[in-house]
């Protein structure tokens, strides 16, 4: 979708349903199925001759089809897909269109590696795993002739930055996708698609959810791989429901405030922690001496509320720390009004064998923060005082 609309009027107007009753906006409609004055007015919507609703499962409801035209609005994409979960989105998106394999770059969410590994694995679905860094290896990955190239970016936990355009070019040189999980960046921060990428991800379980009680994914891309996408979600049976579009419609109203919020916050925090003794290093792409600070510059409008620290400490004082904090809750989500702490080693990560835990640079002095709604001052003071525990 394009057009001339700034990017919070979109969050607030696209896909709104302005029903006869004046409500602003698209009301729930809590309903499974869809009744037709005819046989032929029920075929012209099987066959796809006109659009309508027919039956939630299939995605068509109101609430769910006003919420996909939010979604792709978000990124500027012709389509969107609604999913119950982020890994459901991705899920779909790997069986549907990565069937002669995946390559996975740099580090990722621990399910989607699990996913990739075992799950994609056991039914004989190739994946390739290499280091954000490593040209050479993607090369030789793409040589296998896979079909899809997936990463985030910023990464979870280390908030590697990857270079987009550069990335989708060298996919599409070769025949693949490029697939870009844009969950830590936010549409607000960032649009894969147009830095030349096919399909963006989301957990919207995160930011676009924003409140921390709601459960979605979101895929954006064009018509055609929509369309093939959506065949596959049908079937496996990964619709939301209409209760949770409306609430998750509700949340992006808010998602351009909200996210400015947190990044500069984050930013505040991340700054001060840099200059912390008991702070060997902070991972946030805002930082001028971080590793990617220049590509985040050139491909981000914003460095997002996430950030990584790794403690002068080992690790057990690291978890003395997490428990000292007070402001900060202990829980494995982001994105959310609260701010949280987890350590990617017990969460996100948790099962990795020590070998690929080292390999990612991942240990138990690393610590991960998502940053919320609170006062930064508030959340400093906080950091400080659980700091003396180390």
């Amino acid at each position: 979708m394009k057009t001339t609309e700034s990017f919070s009027t979109k969050c607030v107007h696209s896909g709104e349903i302005k029903d006869s009753e004046g409500a602003p906006h698209t009301p729930i409609y809590n309903t499974t199925t869809f009744a037709f004055d005819s046989t032929e007015a029920l075929l012209d919507v099987v066959d796809g001759r006109k659009p309508g609703n027919l039956y939630t499962r299939y995605g068509l409801n109101p609430s769910i089809r006003s919420l996909e035209e939010k979604l792709a609005a978000l990124e500027s994409a012709p389509s969107a897909l609604a999913f119950c979960s982020g890994m459901a989105a991705e899920s779909a998106l790997f069986l549907s269109l990565g069937r002669k394999g995946i390559v996975c770059l740099a580090d990722a969410y621990g399910g989607t590696l699990d996913l990739l590994k075992n799950n994609l694995g056991a039914l004989g679905i190739p994946s390739y795993f290499v280091s954000g860094s490593d040209e050479e290896g993607l090369l030789q990955a793409l040589e296998k002739k896979p079909d899809i190239v997936f990463f985030e970016t910023p990464t979870n936990p280390s908030l590697e930055i990857l270079d987009i355009k550069k990335i989708s070019e060298i996919s599409h040189r070769y025949g693949a996708l490029c697939v870009v999980d844009n969950t830590f960046a936010t549409p607000v921060n960032q649009n894969p698609l147009l830095l030349g990428a096919d399909i963006v991800v989301h957990s919207a379980t995160k930011y676009l959810g924003g409140h921390s009680d709601i459960t979605a994914g979101a895929i954006m891309t064009s018509s055609e791989l929509a369309a093939e996408i959506s065949f596959w979600r049908k079937n496996l049976g990964q619709m939301l429901s209409p209760e949770t579009a409306s609430l998750l419609a509700r949340s992006i109203r808010s998602l351009d405030l909200r996210v400015r919020h947190q990044n500069d916050s984050a930013m505040q925090i991340a700054a001060k922690l840099s200059r912390h003794p008991k702070i060997k290093k902070v991972f946030y792409p805002g930082l001028p001496d971080s590793q990617g600070h220049e590509i985040a510059k050139t491909q981000m409008r914003g460095f997002g509320g996430m950030m990584s620290v790794e403690l002068n400490a080992n690790p057990k004082s690291t978890v003395a720390f997490v428990d000292s904090l007070k402001i900060f809750k202990i829980a494995p989500s982001l994105g959310g009004a609260e701010s949280l702490v987890t350590q990617p080693v017990t969460t996100t990560h948790h099962g990795l064998s020590p070998e690929e835990l080292s390999r990612r640079g991942i240990n138990g002095s690393m610590v991960r923060l998502s940053i919320g709604f609170e006062s930064p001052d508030d959340l400093f003071r906080d950091l400080e005082q659980a700091l003396e525990a180390v």
